[in-house]
């Protein structure tokens, strides 16, 4: 899983990884795409009978949905970790803050 620090200065270096990444994501599911349809039409014109056909369809989508589902699964519990490491990562800035502020307090007082 990948995490961006997000670095007050780094904000354009951020916004190209993330387009970057978009950009992937939009190949793979293109190359994906490609695949299911080549599937399809492979079984469409082989020569069997219709009812066999029918069948290897849908067990194909079966495997498909089941695949999909597991990938769906995968994805949200990464963003939930990523959620978490970024609270994370929230609550330590905070807690280097307030030690900080707190620190520079007792110099001036």
């Amino acid at each position: 899983m990948v995490f961006y620090n997000l670095i007050p200065n780094d904000i354009h270096s951020l916004t190209l990884k993330t387009q970057i990444m978009n950009t992937r994501n939009k190949v793979l599911l293109g190359i994906l795409g490609a695949a299911a349809a080549g599937v399809v039409i492979g079984l469409l014109i082989a020569p069997e009978k219709g009812s066999e056909t029918r069948k290897k369809i849908k067990d194909t989508a079966g495997d498909w949905a089941d695949n999909i589902s597991g990938l769906w699964n995968k994805g949200k519990r990464m963003a939930e970790d990523g959620i978490e490491e970024a609270r994370h990562r929230g609550r330590q800035a905070k807690n280097a803050a307030e030690e900080k502020v707190s620190n520079l307090k007792e110099n001036f007082s």
